[in-house]
């Protein structure tokens, strides 16, 4: 099948197929005598594979390994718990920022009257450079805590 029909059988856009290849995580497919791509079943099934594991968030080097654990029989299963455990800790972390990064604004909004004065404590949290100020995530709460009072 050509480059369309895997897109569309695997649920993986045709540029994506084409970086893929390029990058080497999936093997160039075979060419038919017009020089266009032909991809067989087995290529659209590990397509579909790679898909999954985008839509559950692994990086394209983690799939890689996925992969690579997948063609092995020999595999250990704790390899690939291993490598899933690892992604699902990276998710907590981005998780737990997010947490961090929504508390600290819904602090800024509540601290913010809204109305025609022009003093803005969002604005203000904004204009200083926190990376001279090497404060955690808990000090500047704190600080936002301090603006509100």
């Amino acid at each position: 099948m050509n480059i369309g029909q895997a897109s569309k059988a695997s649920g993986v856009s045709a540029k994506m197929i084409r970086y893929y290849e390029q990058t080497g995580l999936i093997p160039a497919a075979d060419r038919k005598s017009s020089g266009y791509r032909d991809y067989s079943d087995t290529d659209v099934h590990m397509l579909r594979f790679i898909r999954r594991a985008r839509d559950l968030g692994f990086s394209v080097a983690d799939i890689s390994d996925l992969l690579g654990l997948w063609r092995d029989d020999t595999r250990r299963s704790a390899e690939v718990k291993q490598l899933a455990q690892g992604h699902i800790d990276e998710l907590e972390r981005k998780i737990k920022g997010l947490q961090d990064m929504a508390h600290t604004l819904t602090e800024l909004v509540n601290a913010c009257h809204g109305d025609h004065r022009p003093h803005c404590p969002i604005l203000q949290s904004l204009e200083t450079d926190r990376k001279d100020e090497d404060l955690s995530v808990q000090s500047r709460r704190g600080a936002v805590a301090r603006r509100l009072q």
